[in-house]
């Protein structure tokens, strides 16, 4: 696909749903007693690997438009599959499910496609296994194929080693089913989606500082869910209107987490014009309407804390960074190496291609903004953050570029290309 210079975006968008929050809705749907409908689910290839696996484990799930319903069979209401679960490209159903299976009474393999079976699972299979439960990696290398034994789970706590949502949450799933409660602290606090819908769905979750806890409970109950405009896929379009020049973007009803609005903070911080409209509450997560305009940048150092509240923001912000001047450092950001693709060594390589002044580091990257982009030939990796990422940069860089497996978009965001078409004036 071929990208070319635009001289403005202007216009409006509505979001698709939160790809995070639609897993979770689908999982947790399952889990509980009665029906869950869910408006305005994700239904991208990643979300809809989820709806498979539920559906071999024995729930009835229908789709139509933008709204699903789960017939919910209770915690204990899954039944053994016929075939082995296959969690396509994604990571947070190849972990989070796996909570869940950990205290089934059947066993079952869980897979994924070339790329799952090369992301780390130890991750979970160490504190899993800690709780009780029987994961084997079927390569020996700790990463999927797995093949789960149902088993008897005990609470714990467990100190995890990074601030990652789905280690947190596949631990609170499995606690779900122990027999004494259960708490993970992070080294920072990761997104907080699941303890936010796990309460909504009737359990009992606490948060102290950046310890979760999980009490063992009887039953979930089923609920209607609204799913909010995913902020990630938002990112996309915050970056365009602050780096594309003469622009205005209007986007409506977005999820502004706190957990995961550290784009919409490092925007602010470099300099970018951003305004909040309509904010407000539902099922427990926050959202606005969100408008930007065109806006100068300034280089800053990203670090810390901030690190796992825009962990998936990280490729667009170096597009961001090499737009604005002088210098933007990112630390702590290793967990880049184990996504989709080794994002820091995709980001500066396609970088530097088209002619920024990007260097890799071992947990990160330096860009020293400000020079001019041309056009080049970016192999995506069939990353769709990747692919997205550059999209945005193409639209301000002089020449054509073209992006090789630029479809892999749909694992997250199927109409982006389209979206992004809408905005070009």
């Amino acid at each position: 696909m071929q990208f070319t210079k635009v001289h403005s975006l202007k216009g409006e968008l509505k979001i698709p749903g939160d790809k995070s929050i639609s897993h979770r809705a689908v999982m947790f749907g399952s889990i509980s007693q009665g029906i869950t409908e869910v408006t305005n689910f994700l239904q991208g290839a990643d979300c809809l690997s989820t709806i498979d696996c539920f559906r071999k484990l024995g729930i009835e799930i229908d789709i139509s438009d933008q709204k699903i319903i789960i017939q919910g069979k209770g915690l204990h209401g899954l039944k053994a599959p016929s075939t082995t679960l296959d969690a396509g490209n994604s990571g947070t159903t190849t972990r989070l499910i796996s909570g869940i299976l950990a205290a089934q009474d059947f066993d079952v393999t869980l897979t994924g496609d070339a790329s799952i079976q090369k992301r780390p699972m130890k991750r979970i299979i160490e504190p899993l296994s800690l709780m009780g439960a029987s994961i084997e990696s079927l390569k020996g290398n700790d990463c999927a194929p797995l093949r789960i034994t149902g088993s008897k789970l005990n609470g714990m706590h467990y100190q995890s080693k990074v601030a990652s949502a789905q280690v947190k949450s596949a631990i609170l799933l499995a606690g779900l089913y122990a027999n004494a409660p259960t708490s993970v602290t992070e080294p920072y606090i990761s997104r907080n989606h699941s303890e936010i819908m796990l309460n909504f769905f009737g359990a009992e979750v606490s948060t102290i500082d950046t310890t979760a806890t999980i009490q063992p409970l009887p039953a979930l109950t089923g609920q209607k869910i609204v799913v909010p405009g995913d902020i990630s896929s938002a990112a996309y379009f915050i970056a365009a209107g602050l780096i594309t020049p003469n622009s205005e973007i209007l986007l409506k009803n977005v999820g502004i987490n706190p957990t995961r609005n550290g784009i919409l903070r490092v925007a602010e911080v470099m300099g970018g014009n951003i305004t909040y409209l309509n904010a407000n509450t539902e099922n427990g997560e926050s959202t606005a309407d969100i408008l930007i305009r065109s806006s100068d940048l300034h280089g800053i150092t990203i670090e810390g804390s901030i690190i796992p509240t825009l962990i998936d923001e990280i490729p667009i912000i170096s597009v961001m960074a090499a737009f604005a001047s002088g210098t933007t450092t990112i630390k702590d950001a290793a967990e880049l190496k184990v996504k989709e693709s080794n994002r820091i060594d995709v980001m500066v390589e396609n970088l530097r291609a088209m002619g920024a002044n990007i260097t890799g580091t071992p947990d990160g990257m330096i860009i020293q903004g400000g020079f001019p982009l041309l056009g080049a030939v970016i192999d995506s990796e069939l990353d769709h953050r990747i692919a997205m990422s550059f999209a945005i940069a193409a639209l301000n860089a002089t020449g054509i570029t073209q992006i090789l497996g630029a479809e892999c978009v749909r694992i997250s965001y199927p109409n982006f290309y389209n979206d992004l078409h809408s905005l070009t004036c």
